[in-house]
């Protein structure tokens, strides 16, 4: 059940009373409570939905790179959704081929190695 829904029906039994003033100021305070521990469960969730829509769009700008031929600005991309989500194989990946094209090997085998590592440590 979602937090906003539990805090309409925390509300609604409370309705269905008469309230005093001491009631409303009860009421008050429990949705105010009930909302706060909604917002307080689901920053984390919404921080890492960001991260990871952050680090696609970063992908995908570098795919876009590397399609029309500037590999350095494809490397760039990669790298810089490699530093937003440490463990997205995807990231690692791009980069080794974006490496590998501006003739930068060793680089490229190191990112395609840290590629392969998460990938398989994301089978598991």
């Amino acid at each position: 059940m979602g937090c906003e829904r539990r805090a309409r029906l925390s509300v609604s039994r409370f309705l269905g009373r008469s309230l005093t003033g001491f009631g409303r100021v009860v009421l008050v305070a429990l949705t105010l409570a009930s909302l706060s521990a909604c917002a307080r469960t689901e920053r984390p969730q919404r921080a890492a939905e960001d991260k990871a829509a952050r680090a696609q769009a970063l992908i995908e700008a570098g795919n876009e790179a590397y399609r029309v031929g500037d590999y350095r600005m494809a490397a760039r991309r990669y790298a810089a959704a490699a530093v937003v989500r440490k463990d997205d194989p995807a990231a690692y990946f791009g980069m080794g081929m974006a490496l590998s094209k501006l003739g930068r090997d060793e680089e490229a085998r190191t990112a395609y190695a840290r590629a392969r590592e998460l990938a398989l440590k994301q089978r598991r």
